[in-house]
C-alpha cells in the first residue's frame, strides 16, 4: 500500500510535469500572442493582501485570498475565513470591482467560494446611423465564479483546485465560459518558514458570444414590389483564456519570539516568476512585515518588459503594454475579539499605473 509521503511525491511530481509541457505547448511569454485571448477580468487580483504584495507570494499565500493566487493555500486555513472587498480598478476611468467569498475547513482540506463582479460604467449607445449616441447607455458586466478544494496530503504539501465560470455580457450579447486552476505549496524548514509553489491558471475551452446583438435585418428580393426582410445572425470568433502558470518561493524570518513559542515580529521575502500564455512573463519581488496576527505591511514590484518604456500599442516594439508601472504596497490592521479567538480585519493596497491615478483595494476579513 502506498503510503501518504509516497503520494505527495507523486502529485509534486505530476504537476511540475504537467507544467512543463504546457508551457512548452503555449508558447509562453510569446508578445505577438498579446490580445488574442479574451476574460481578461481572469488576470485581475480583486484582493488587497495579495495585490499589495505585487502577487509574489504564490508559495506562502494562504486563506480565500489563495484561491486567485494558488488554490493549494486555502487548505492551510484552520477557521472560518469571509472576506467583502471593493476596488477603484484605473481610478477615473470608471471600472469598479467587487469580491466576496469565504472559505471553510473540511476534514483534511476546506472549500471555498467567491464571486466577482466588475462593473465598466455607462456607455453611449451608438449605430450605424447614431455615431454620436443619443439613443442611451448600456452597461457591460463581468462576472466570475469561483469554487475550490484543496486539501494537506502531508504536513507539507497541500494541493488543490478551483473551478471558475465566467460570464460576460451587455443588454444583447452574451458569453459564458469555464476555466480551472490547479496548485501545490510545499513548506519546509524546523519552523516551516521555506516555501515553494507552483499554480497552473485559466485553463479551459475557448469562449464566444451570442445573442441579438449580433443580428441584423437583410432584405429578401421578391417578384413584387415590396420587398421582404429577414434576420440573420453573425457568428462570432471564438477566444482563448488568457492561461499562465506561476512559480515562487518565500523564505519567512523569524525576528522575535514570545515565551519561545509564538513569532512577535515576521518578516518575509517572496519572489515568483509568472509564464503568460498571450501576453510578456512577469517577475515579481515582494516584502512583507508583521507584528503578532495585529498588524502587516508589504510592498513589491512586478517587472514586466518595457515597464520603464513609454506605453505602447505595438506589443513588438519593447514598450510598456499595460498601464501598470510595476510597484504595489498594502497594509492590513486585525483586532481579535470574543472566547473563541474571532479576529476582524481591515486592508488597502494600492498599485500603481500610468495612465490614470492606480487602482486601490479596501477589503474587511472577518475568521471565526
Amino acid at each position: 500500500m502506498v503510503n501518504m509521503k509516497n503520494k505527495s511525491t507523486v502529485a509534486a511530481i505530476v504537476m511540475s510535469l504537467t507544467v512543463s509541457y504546457y508551457c512548452n505547448e503555449i508558447k509562453a511569454g510569446d508578445p505577438g500572442r498579446s490580445g488574442q485571448a479574451g476574460a481578461s477580468e481572469l488576470l485581475i487580483d480583486p484582493w488587497a493582501g495579495t495585490s499589495g504584495f505585487a502577487d509574489a507570494n504564490t508559495a506562502s499565500v494562504q486563506g480565500l485570498e489563495a484561491q486567485f493566487l494558488n488554490v493549494a493555500g486555502t487548505a492551510q486555513l484552520t477557521h472560518t475565513e469571509v472576506i467583502l472587498a471593493s476596488t477603484d480598478y484605473l481610478v477615473g476611468s470608471g471600472i469598479h470591482i467587487s469580491e466576496a467569498g469565504f472559505c471553510q475547513p473540511l476534514g483534511e482540506g476546506s472549500i471555498g467560494f467567491s464571486i466577482m463582479s466588475m462593473s465598466l460604467g455607462n456607455i453611449n449607445v451608438t449605430t450605424y446611423d447614431y455615431p454620436d449616441g443619443g439613443l442611451g447607455y448600456f452597461t457591460p458586466q463581468l462576472i466570475n465564479i469561483g469554487a475550490s478544494y484543496a486539501r494537506h496530503f502531508s504536513d507539507y504539501i497541500y494541493g488543490g483546485v478551483n473551478i471558475k465560470l465566467i460570464d460576460e455580457a451587455i443588454s444583447n450579447v452574451h458569453a459564458f465560459g469555464a476555466a480551472v486552476d490547479a496548485g501545490i505549496q510545499y513548506v519546509a524548514g524546523k519552523d516551516k518558514n521555506i516555501h515553494f509553489g507552483i499554480s497552473l491558471k485559466n485553463v479551459g475551452p475557448a469562449m464566444s458570444y451570442s445573442g441579438d446583438g449580433l443580428g441584423f435585418a437583410t432584405p429578401i428580393p421578391q417578384n413584387n414590389p415590396n420587398q421582404n426582410t429577414q434576420t440573420a445572425e453573425q457568428r462570432s470568433q471564438s477566444f482563448e483564456l488568457p492561461s499562465l502558470v506561476n512559480i515562487g518561493a518565500a523564505y519567512d524570518f523569524y525576528l522575535a519570539k514570545d515565551s519561545g513559542t509564538k513569532s512577535v515580529h515576521r518578516l518575509t521575502v517572496a519572489a515568483n516568476f509568472t509564464s503568460n500564455s498571450f501576453t510578456q512573463d512577469q517577475e515579481m519581488l515582494g516584502v512583507q512585515y508583521a507584528y503578532k496576527k495585529f498588524f502587516s505591511i508589504e510592498t513589491g514590484y512586478m517587472y514586466q518588459s518595457g515597464n520603464w518604456s513609454a506605453l505602447s500599442t505595438n506589443p513588438t516594439d519593447g514598450g510598456r503594454i499595460n498601464a501598470f508601472t510595476g510597484f504595489c504596497a498594502g497594509a492590513t490592521l486585525q483586532y481579535p475579539f470574543g472566547k473563541k479567538h474571532s479576529i476582524i480585519g481591515v486592508s488597502y493596497a494600492y498599485r500603481a499605473t500610468n495612465p490614470y491615478q492606480g487602482c486601490n483595494t479596501i477589503q474587511v476579513k472577518l475568521d471565526l
